[in-house]
């Protein structure tokens, strides 16, 4: 016997020692089953490399191995993990108690200071004419009612003092009436009127004056300009009293209401602080900013706030009922989905989704999804977040569901023989086999996780079209000799707008190997099985 034979002959014999030992490690002896089998009975089994295929008695699974008992005190839903102690205090993992109570909202946002629209006055001509002197040169001068605005030239002013003019020279009182009110109606004011009706001589210009005190906004008059009825010459507005406007993003209009206490700021006063109330929630939102308009009422004696200025609102608001409440750092929020991480106790966890409601600066209203005196987890749920969710199936499972659960774990699903359609994404072509391997969304109907696996393509599909990374829709079928297969695809036009389920995302941090053996639990070993026959 050469070197080289004794070396072969030592290295098998050392494989078959190993592997002996391995399996006497992994597998337990006659006495411990009985005992076990004694106390307890198995609820199901379980392939080892597939948590989803279930026999109700012992076997082997599509890939060869022994399947594996689970007894009543192990059976965990799935998408549960456990941490040990050691590494639960590594991570700084926190837990928090999900409590009944009313949600504190303190809803933040920014406003403008703007003239109080009530006490703001428009000033328009009456009649057609030409600037003849602008008395207020500038936007922001303040004015004093009575102080003269412009002296307008109008020929239809001239003619009106006329008129008067003759009626007053035949003394007739109808025909004086008539053109006093005439000149009221045409702005010119009672004093020049009666001036007229003593001096007897007609006045080329008339001079407007201001109809109240403020501070002159929006000038659009130059001397020399023609005027005409409906123009917006300049308007006054008073400063005494003034509104702010706030905007309110969507997700934050339900939350406020007219009467609503705010604290208002502003950087050009630091330190000082208004208290107001909501005056306003007007009816229609900014299609652009997407935001709702509020309006709060300030008086302003001293002047301090000034049209434009930038102001910070915080309106505080409490709701009335009791919600079932959570911190919102414990909340995880994706594209499609909202979850949190429940603590199950002795170092357990599952990522389980929630129906979130009312969102507050501290605190999240959670709807459905958890119940009261429940724990969760409120630091490093986002690492524990992203183990939990490659199995989990983000469901609760009452006491009710887990007794029916253990009584029917034998059981098929009735629909198994039908056809399911469900979105994918192609992670692989093997063209020459007519298979692909495809990341697919959870299959209810046949109680499917979202997971990888590999299937048989049917004739009439043409493979030409189907390319690696291209997300699609499949209709699967199972055959009588219980193969999946694709029957029909559908290739959607924008491929960019498909939106891959939650489940799917954490897909893609599993390790190759692991989609490689989950794309073989039925597929491979169908394949395998029909090449043996």
């Amino acid at each position: 016997m050469n070197t080289l034979t004794k070396i072969l002959l030592s290295s098998t014999v050392g494989a078959l020692i190993g592997a002996s030992v391995v399996w006497l490690l992994n597998s337990p002896n006659d006495s411990e089953t009985t005992a076990a089998g004694g106390d307890r009975k198995p609820l199901y089994w379980v392939a080892p490399m597939d948590p989803n295929y279930k026999r109700d008695k012992p076997g082997k699974s599509p890939m060869g191995m022994d399947l594996i008992p689970v007894y009543e005190d192990g059976a965990d839903e799935a998408g549960t993990i456990k941490i040990s102690p050691e590494v639960i205090n590594n991570l700084g993992v926190r837990t928090a108690k999900v409590q009944r109570g009313q949600l504190d909202l303190q809803v933040n946002t920014v406003g403008y200071v703007q003239y109080d629209e009530n006490q703001l006055v428009h000033v328009s001509p009456r009649v057609e004419g030409w600037i003849e002197r602008l008395y207020t040169k500038a936007a922001g001068d303040p004015v004093v009612q009575g102080e003269p605005l412009f002296a307008l030239y109008s020929p239809t002013l001239v003619n009106a003092q006329e008129e008067l003019l003759l009626a007053l020279k035949r003394n007739n009182r109808v025909l004086i009436d008539a053109a006093t009110e005439r000149l009221l109606a045409l702005q010119l004011a009672k004093e020049d009127i009666e001036k007229l009706k003593k001096t007897l001589k007609v006045s080329r210009t008339i001079t407007i004056n201001s109809p109240q005190s403020g501070v002159v906004d929006n000038l659009a008059v130059r001397e020399g300009m023609y005027v005409k009825p409906g123009m917006s010459l300049m308007s006054i507005g008073k400063l005494e009293h003034i509104w702010i406007i706030g905007e309110v993003f969507e997700r934050q209009a339900s939350l406020i209401g007219e009467g609503d206490p705010v604290t208002v700021r502003l950087d050009y006063v630091p330190g000082r602080e208004w208290q107001g109330k909501i005056d306003y929630v007007y009816p229609s939102l900014d299609t652009q900013t997407r935001t709702a308009q509020i309006r709060v009422g300030l008086p302003n004696p001293d002047v301090v706030l000034k049209p434009g200025m930038f102001a910070q609102l915080f309106i505080e608001t409490q709701s009335e009922a009791e919600a079932l409440l959570i911190p919102r750092e414990a909340l995880i929020r994706t594209g499609s989905q909202s979850r949190v991480v429940l603590a199950l106790g002795e170092g357990k966890f599952k990522s389980i989704a929630v129906t979130v409601g009312r969102i507050a600066e501290q605190q999240v209203e959670i709807l459905t999804g958890l119940n009261e005196g429940e724990h969760i987890v409120t630091s490093a749920q986002f690492l524990i977040d992203s183990e939990s969710s490659k199995t989990s199936d983000f469901l609760r499972m009452t006491q009710y569901e887990q007794e029916s659960d253990e009584h029917n774990y034998n059981a098929e699903p009735a629909n198994l023989k039908q056809p399911v359609w469900v979105a994918a994404r192609i992670v692989g072509v093997m063209a020459e086999h007519r298979m692909l391997s495809l990341e697919h969304e959870a299959i209810p109907e046949w109680q499917w996780p979202a997971m990888t696996m590999d299937f048989f393509v049917a004739d009439a599909v043409d493979m030409d079209e189907l390319k690696q990374g291209m997300h699609l829709h499949v209709q699967i079928i199972n055959n009588n000799n219980g193969e999946y297969q694709i029957s029909l695809v559908h290739i959607p036009d924008d491929q960019g707008n498909e939106n891959m389920p939650t489940e799917m995302d954490h897909g893609d941090m599993s390790m190759p190997e692991h989609r490689e053996q989950r794309g073989m639990n039925h597929g491979e070993h169908d394949q395998k099985e029909h090449n043996h026959d």
